[in-house]
């Protein structure tokens, strides 16, 4: 782990003032007024909601758990809900067209490790870890009115995203306007002094104010994070397979981040690590190659220790630099011509939008050639293919 333990609250400023600062995109209602929250010494309940719509946490989700782990480094309490109801509601910040409501099964499947892997970053043992079906699902139709009742409609269809698509004759549902209530609900059922979020979740984040007043709570201060783009530049996408999970295998995180475009390589060191910034300006003012290698490094062993950053290195400079097929290459075994569902169930690409994405860019190719792959179904047993640039995978039948 790459946590520490602190016995009490401690009032570092220059610790308060990099948690304050750094990949922060806004404080709510200021950056002095939560800064001089901090300085109280008071042990603060610091928020954090995640709903599971996907199986794995990739990189961007733990830009708020590292931030998390800085609280809690300083001594506060960290509470982690998992969104397990508001997922079947659906959030549609950062959405264009509405977010389909996730079945159950769906839910349980999402959440099984979650658990596991949100202990990379954190130390659960001084983690509230919460469900926020505990007070959703018991809410009454009375109890919800009295919740909408703090909202207008107006407030709801002010924001750009709902604007834009009730501008193009997009349908917005009725549900959608519930789960701002729902989240805002959550800092009351905890009794959060600080929420995090990231900048697309503003609206979402500020609606546990009116709410924790009208229920004579204090309203929490807002911690919000500036978006990261993908590895390639793009907007971050599980279906894009731009994203670095944290369950990825060591060769591969690496490859991936080797992969990122550079002008990206900043955003991830600040957001994405706790490399010292000053340290930070010193690598970036390397190669960009040096610089990617430096940060690829620096997240395997985030992840999966010193001995395996260290052999993904190893790994990476004699695969791209002689040419060779990785030690240790992902084998899959399949019955019958290979799919692009294959790859998907492999984990060497996200999605099959991905993969036929790679597909047409002629980005998947026979390893040791040049030979671009046009057709999976002619591929043959023992066949190690090139997928992207760091990606390989040897195909079992």
């Amino acid at each position: 782990m790459f946590f520490s333990s602190k016995p009490t609250v401690s009032i570092d400023e220059a610790k308060i003032d990099e948690l304050l600062s750094r990949g922060v995109a806004e404080a709510i209602p200021t950056t002095g007024s939560l800064k001089k929250l901090l300085m109280g010494g008071k042990k603060l309940r610091i928020k954090l909601g995640v709903d599971p719509t996907g199986e794995n946490i990739h990189l961007g989700n733990t830009v708020p758990l590292l931030k998390l782990r800085d609280f809690q480094e300083l001594g506060h309490q960290v509470v982690f809900i998992v969104g397990d109801f508001t997922a079947v509601i659906g959030d549609t910040s950062d959405k264009e067209s509405e977010r389909p409501m996730l079945a159950d099964d769906a839910i349980k499947k999402n959440m099984a490790t979650w658990k596991t892997q949100v202990g990379k970053v954190l130390d659960l043992s001084k983690t509230e870890f919460r469900k926020n079906s505990e007070w959703l699902g018991k809410l009454t139709y009375r109890e919800i009115g009295e919740h909408a009742n703090i909202f207008s409609v107006a407030d709801f269809i002010a924001r750009d995203n709902i604007k834009r698509r009730l501008n193009v004759g997009k349908r917005v549902s009725l549900r959608e306007v519930l789960y701002p209530l729902m989240q805002g609900y959550d800092s009351v059922a905890v009794k959060a002094d600080v929420e995090l979020g990231a900048s697309d979740q503003r609206f979402n984040v500020l609606a546990g104010r009116p709410l924790q007043e009208h229920f004579g709570q204090t309203p929490q201060h807002c911690l919000l994070f500036s978006l990261m783009a993908g590895t390639d530049g793009e907007k971050m996408s599980k279906s894009r397979g731009n994203v670095i999970n944290i369950t990825d295998t060591p060769d591969d995180m690496f490859g991936r981040a080797m992969s990122m475009k550079d002008e990206v390589v900043k955003d991830f060191f600040v957001s994405a690590t706790r490399v010292p910034l000053s340290k930070v300006e010193e690598i970036l003012m390397k190669h960009p190659k040096e610089a990617k290698m430096a940060l690829a490094k620096e997240l395997v062993r985030m992840y999966h220790g010193e001995k395996a950053a260290h052999a993904a290195l190893e790994n990476f400079e004699k695969t791209f630099s002689k040419g060779e097929v990785p030690e240790g290459t992902l084998e899959i075994s399949v019955e019958g011509a290979l799919k692009v569902s294959d790859l998907v169930r492999a984990g060497v690409v996200a999605s099959n939008t991905e993969a036929n994405r790679l597909l047409k860019d002629g980005a998947i190719r026979i390893a040791g050639s040049d030979e671009k792959v046009v057709d999976l179904a002619t591929i043959q047993a023992g066949t190690v293919l090139r997928i992207g640039k760091h990606r390989f995978l040897k195909i079992v039948k």
